[in-house]
């Protein structure tokens, strides 16, 4: 029995992968409407209910969690209890932005200008350093744009000023990128570690709206990649499937975030390689050998957001398979993804935009 905190998209993934294996999925989230209640047995509680957690550890042979926000509290409780992968060191770096780029630089991997921001006076300093444009980020929480400012000029400085009366900032200047990259790696408890090919993403309003795999980049930047992602998980001593964006600069890659868990920009996996991102996750928390992580063809993951459309909308699209994941529509929410896959790239891109064309992704403001 696995285990998870949390019951949104990403624990129904994981549910539905761990099935085949037969194994059985607990998964713990607030929310009686937890869509992951399809594929797992739903526990409504909160993430920091001590006595669901105890229980929790009494019918799992292992846990994990499928967001970032769970309280490391929690994680800390259970680690005493039964194995939970990954550790509350892992949740303790990536959730904390600038704890994140100081781990970053101390383990080799280069990241972009930053500076942390407490005050209105660090927020002039870090303005005057880096320049603008840039990017105001709160420290820890927020997602898919949230919790973020854009400054280009003085005029949104009177906003960006009233948020750092509170809390930890981090200031990022804007980094002249090439395109936005993504690996997705997955490290086994016995330290074996797969990596699967880069993607590339597009990000609309800071929410994600399109991976394509594999990336049309150079060995050079494969490599920069792997080696990366290597670095992080034996520092950390990761155990499942983790991911680490990064901006892609002339060929040199800067990370900007991990992710200690698995993530959007893996989705095409599903279809797309030998073993998805979501079997390698359980497969890792549960002391199992991990699968292969070779491409089938070319992918394009299209994350639909805010609508979905009508049964017939795929009808005609050879290689497209539709994921619903049984959220209330909602401006600026992820409610399902399709992808695209073909034997080769030209085709799966023609594929992917005539469906893009199709599509109607309500962003939030």
């Amino acid at each position: 029995m696995l285990g998870i905190l949390g019951g949104g998209q990403l624990a129904q993934m994981m549910a539905q992968a761990a099935r085949p294996l037969g194994i059985s999925c607990i998964v713990v989230d607030p929310n009686p409407d937890a869509c992951a209640a399809s594929d797992a047995e739903l526990w409504v509680h909160a993430y920091d209910d001590e006595s669901a957690l105890h229980r929790l550890a009494e019918r799992c042979d292992a846990v994990t969690f499928e967001f970032e926000n769970v309280p490391a509290s929690s994680v800390e409780l259970l680690s005493g209890e039964v194995g939970i992968f990954p550790s509350a060191e892992s949740l303790r770096v990536s959730s904390n932005r600038i704890v994140e780029k100081q781990f970053f630089e101390s383990t080799g991997v280069a990241v972009g200008p930053y500076l942390e921001v407490r005050s209105p006076e660090d927020l002039s300093r870090a303005i005057t350093e880096l320049g603008l444009p840039g990017v105001l980020k709160s420290c820890s929480g927020g997602y898919d744009g949230k919790g973020q400012l854009v400054l280009r000029n003085d005029a949104h400085l009177s906003q960006a000023t009233e948020w750092v009366h509170t809390g930890r900032w981090i200031y990022e200047a804007f980094v002249a990128f090439d395109r936005e990259l993504s690996i997705i790696a997955c490290r086994s408890r016995e330290g074996e570690i797969q990596t699967y090919t880069l993607a590339e993403n597009t990000h609309e309003r800071g929410m994600l709206v399109r991976s394509e795999a594999p990336a049309d980049v150079s060995e050079s930047v494969e490599t920069q990649a792997r080696r990366a992602a290597r670095k992080i998980a034996e520092r950390l001593g990761y155990v499942g499937v983790f991911a680490i964006e990064f901006f892609d600069v002339g060929g040199t890659l800067l990370a900007n975030e991990m992710a200690p868990r698995v993530h959007n920009t893996g989705h095409w996996t599903i279809e797309g390689a030998q073993t998805s991102q979501f079997e390698n996750h359980v497969r890792a928390v549960m002391g199992l050998p991990l699968g292969p992580t070779g491409v089938i063809g070319h992918s394009v993951m299209l994350n639909l957001i805010g609508r979905m459309p009508e049964a017939i909308f795929l009808g005609d699209e050879p290689d497209a398979a539709l994921h619903d994941y049984g959220k209330t529509e909602r401006r600026g929410r992820k409610i399902g993804h399709v992808t695209v896959t073909a034997p080769d790239r030209s085709k799966c891109l023609c594929r992917a935009d005539r469906i893009m064309d199709r599509l109607w992704n309500e962003l939030p403001e």
